[in-house]
Order: structure tokens, then sequence, then C-alpha cells
């Protein structure tokens, strides 16, 4: 059994700390647990690391976060880049700090100059400083949106964006050659700063950042759309302080925010999950919201990357909107104000993933612009920007996925909670000049292009059997696809993992087009679909739906029926 083979190495060998080898042996006598921890190694993904903390080589702990940055440095000085050096940012959880200085440890001892923020920072400033100090790569400590016990390391290019292939694949063997730990260098803190490999950063990029930030405000904010009451909960995270300063600094005076979530907490104690796509996390932020009158309530994560909002009705309720909504919101307002204002490019660009909703095809054909489709995660929208500058092909304009991630602008190459905030609320405050709210905005945005609904069950499957019972779910879609759902028929089914769209009716075969991923999109009649994928950091299989209906009660029914359809049941 390789895994008490492990274990026994980390419990008896002194390279491993007092604490984490004490940690382990209280686990002597409980070999599932030592089986979860030491079964595989943490599996260096092609966007970097996310696991539960604790000791153990599938565990997120200083010893994984040193191997990784090991191979990322070896593949760093392979390309020629130790010069340029490595920007490392970090959010409010547990060892995220820790985390983050013995990465920056481990690149010195390696030669190569890390610049460290002072304290937690957003991650879409992480990708605007890389870019902004000139760095070779970046490296942010976060789980974003995950439980308490998560932690993660995402590693970003020089471009800005989290890396993809085959830079992530080229990354992911120098990671997984290091097969002794000891093999990973570190030096001490003062060592580091003493030869100028250490360089701790704050300020100066802050106000960069924000500065960028604000020139890409279309409307600037009116006397009356300074009327506008905003409550804003950082859900103990990054974006409290960056997420005020633009809105202050716009000219928002009404800007409440929620006391007992202000501040960095690595338990997130008001919240547990601290994902604001989950209507719960809302609560203190709505209580707040009614006794101030509130127009708008916004919830970012941990590390500021995700947005959710909540606006009120016309009777007076907070209604959650969901990510497709708000995306459609900022896209239709981006769109819009540029091309009244004349300044919308000719070969303008909205781009979107794979289970995003279909209103974004309708927005993008009314202003004439190029609409592309990407697989899930905003690394490949980041690709394509790079694509973008490359080639003149295209100008990106707007960028989103229907989890919670948007981008206006180049300056970050990652999803932007704060940008996003920014963009909303100007939003808002240009509609209120014009007499309606951001609720009424999204009906008409609805009259206009068509009552489209969609929605997400998430399958919470844990542990080794977890892992195999999502890869039999998957199995067993491929090799028998439905061929009716709901009250519609299959039209076409696109397996990313096999790189095929097959044709039910003809049987035709073609290729996606896109890279291989484990994803299962199943085209239907009447604009419909669903798609099928594993979580990337999450033990779940997730199940998507979209629908368009003729009215919104209407939508609803469709989608509701779609989604009870037995041929989606987990057993």
């Amino acid at each position: 059994m390789d895994y008490l083979k492990k274990y026994e190495e980390w419990i008896t060998n002194p390279y491993f700390d007092e604490d984490t080898r004490k940690e382990l042996l209280d686990l002597k006598d409980k070999e599932n647990e030592i089986k979860e921890r030491f079964f595989k190694d943490l599996e260096f993904g092609t966007g970097g690391l996310r696991g539960i903390l604790g000791a153990g080589v599938n565990r997120m702990n200083l010893y994984t976060v040193r191997r990784a940055t090991q191979g990322l440095a070896n593949y760093i000085i392979k390309q020629g880049g130790e010069k340029k050096g490595v920007a490392i940012a970090y959010d409010s959880r547990r060892m995220s700090p820790e985390f983050a200085l013995d990465s920056a440890l481990c690149l010195a001892a390696n030669g190569i100059k890390a610049y460290l923020f002072e304290s937690l920072r957003p991650t879409p400033e992480l990708s605007f400083t890389l870019r902004e100090l000139g760095c070779i790569a970046g490296i942010v400590i976060t789980a974003s949106h995950n439980p308490p016990e998560y932690n993660g390391y995402k590693v970003y290019w020089e471009d800005g964006a989290q890396i993809t292939s085959p830079k992530d694949l080229e990354i992911i063997h120098e990671v997984n050659a290091i097969t002794d730990f000891s093999q990973a260098k570190t030096m001490t803190k003062e060592e580091a700063t003493q030869q100028g490999l250490l360089n701790i950063i704050g300020e100066e990029i802050d106000q960069k950042y924000i500065e960028a930030l604000k020139k890409l405000v279309i409307n600037p904010i009116t006397e009356e759309g300074k009327k506008l009451k905003i409550v804003y909960t950082p859900l103990h995270g990054s974006g409290n302080l960056p997420v005020r300063r633009i809105l202050k600094e716009l000219g928002f005076t009404n800007v409440y925010v929620v006391a007992e979530q202000e501040l960095p907490d690595s338990e997130f104690s008001t919240v547990g999950y601290p994902n604001p796509e989950d209507p719960k996390v809302f609560d203190l932020a709505i209580k707040l919201a009614k006794e101030v009158d509130a127009d708008i309530i916004l919830a970012t994560d941990p590390d500021a990357d995700r947005l959710g909002i909540q606006v009120k009705n016309p009777q007076g309720q907070y209604v959650l909107f969901n990510g497709n909504m708000t995306g459609a919101l900022i896209a239709e307002y981006v769109f819009s104000q540029k091309a009244k204002k004349g300044i919308l490019p000719e070969n303008a660009a909205l781009i979107k993933t794979i289970v995003t909703g279909n209103i974004s095809d309708q927005i993008a054909a009314h202003y004439n612009a190029r609409l592309i489709e990407v697989l899930t995660g905003f690394k490949y929208i980041g690709e394509q920007i790079k694509r973008f500058e490359e080639t003149g092909c295209n100008e990106f304009v707007f960028g989103y996925e229907e989890s919670y991630g948007y981008l206006v602008g180049t300056h970050s190459r990652d999803k932007d909670a704060v940008v996003a905030v920014m963009a909303l609320c100007e939003a808002a405050a240009y509609y209120m000049t014009q007499g309606i709210s951001l609720y009424e905005q999204m009906k008409r945005i609805y009259q206009k292009y068509g009552y489209f609904k969609e929605d997400l069950i998430s399958v919470t499957l844990k542990g080794i059997e977890g892992m195999e019972k999502i890869k039999e779910i998957m199995e067993g879609y491929r090799k028998n696809p439905p061929v009716t759902a709901g009250d519609y028929k299959v039209l076409k089914v696109r397996d990313y993992k096999a790189n095929t769209i097959t044709d039910m009716t003809t049987g035709k075969v073609s290729p996606t087009g896109l890279p291989l991923s484990d994803v299962l999109y199943f085209e239907l009649n009447d604009d419909a679909w669903s798609a099928i994928r594993p979580s990337g950091t999450e033990p779940k299989i997730k199940f998507y739906f979209g629908v368009k209906g003729n009215s919104k009660e209407d939508a609803e029914a469709k989608l509701d029926k779609l989604m009870k359809d037995e041929v989606f049941k987990v057993s």
C-alpha cells in the first residue's frame, strides 16, 4: 500500500516539521483518513492547486505549496525569465499569508525576484500587477469561494491570464518531476530581502490599479446618480478596501458596508461558505438594506473576482440576480452606451463560456459584435484577449461567465469583481437618471431579446468514492446520451473531451474547435440547452440548464420541467 509508505515517510523524516508529524501521528488509527491524505499527490492541475488544508501529499500545506513553487521556478529558469520576477498576492484564508511568503522565499532561493503584497489583495489586482511590473508570472494564494477548510494556489503568466496550454502542461511536468519534497529550495526572509530578491509592494500599485479602472467609466456619475443607495459586503475577504475606494472616488456617497462581514476572517464565521451565488450569504446585507432602503446589494467573494447582486423590485423586496442576468445587465449597458457615444469598435467582441446563457448571443448580434464561446474558466477569455492584441482581429469589450465572473476592459486578464461593481453601479446611477431601476432594466432586456432563463444543480460527491462516481456518471452520459429532455429534442451532443459534435439526426460528427475538457453539452430545440461537467475546484458534478420562453412565466415553467427530467437524476 503506497499510501502507508508515504505516511511513514512523513512521520519519520525530520525534514517535515514537528507540528506536521504530530498531526499525522494523531491519525495512526484512522486508516481511511490516512488514505485520503496520501493515496495521491494533490494534483497541480491546469490552474494550479486547490485542496483541503492539512498534512499529507493530498493536502494544502507548506510542503505541497513549496513543491509547486519549485516546479514553477524550474520552468521560469528554463524560459530564461528569472530576471523579470514573479508577483504574489493572497486573500484572507487560513495560511494564505504563510503560503504567499513561503512561495516568495522559494522563488528567491532560486534567484528569482519576488514581488509580494504587504497584505491581502484581490485576484484581479494581481493580474494587473504582474503586467504593470513586467513579471514573467504571478501567483495568487486563494481558494476563491470554497469553504474555510480549503486553500489554493493559482498561477498566471506574463500576459496576466492564468496559464493555458501548452504552458500549463509544461509547468505540471516540472512540478511532477519533483519526487522528493526536500528538492524544493528556500531561504530566510532576511537573506532574500538583503539580496534584493524579496520586494514588498502595496499602495503605489493600488493607486495605478484604481486609476486603470476609472479610465473605463463611460458616463460620469451625476448628482442624481449619486443618490443611489448601495449596501456592500466583502464577505470577510479582500474586496473591502478597493471596492469602497473605487465607489468613493467615483462620487457615490451612500455606500453602507455590512459591519459584521467587513473585516478579514479566515473562518468566514458569518457565512461558512463565502459564495455570492448562495442566497444565504446575503442575510445580513438584506437586513442592512431594509434599514437604509438600499437600491442595490453587492457581495464579493474572498478574493474579489466574483460579484453577486440583489436589486429592489417595485414591491420593495430584494431579488437575487444570477450570473447570466448580471452579465446581461453589464453587457447591455456597456455596448449600448458605447454605441450611443460612437465609441463602440467596429470589430468589437463579447466573450462568454460554453455554460453561460444564450442571451449574450442576442446582445452581440444586436450591436454587430462578434460572439466568441470558450471553455469554462476565465483564463480562456484572457487567452482570447491576448490573441486580439497579437492579431488585431477583434477588440475586447466585455466577457463573462455564469458563475458570477465579469470583466470590462483589459487592465486585468481575469474576472474582476471590483470593476464589475464599478460598471454595475455606474449603470444603476445612469438608469436612475432615466427614471428606472436595475430591476426594471432587466425586464426591458428580456422584452428586447427574449425571456432566457437558466439554472444549475450541483451534486457533491466527496472523497475517493466521489471521484469514481463522478467519472462513472460522465461515462454513462457519453455511452448513452439522452435523445429527449423535458419537452425538448436533443439536436446535437458536444463532447469536449472527445472533441466531437454529433448531429443526432444525421449522425454527422464534427470537431468542437476548442481544447479538450471533460464537458458534455446537449443542444436542444427552441434555444434550450443542458450541459454536464465535473467542477474543477470542488468535489461536485454540475448540471446546467437554459431555456427561452415567450414570457417570464413560460420560461420558468419550461426550465422547471427540463430540470426535473429523469434523464438528469443522479442515483
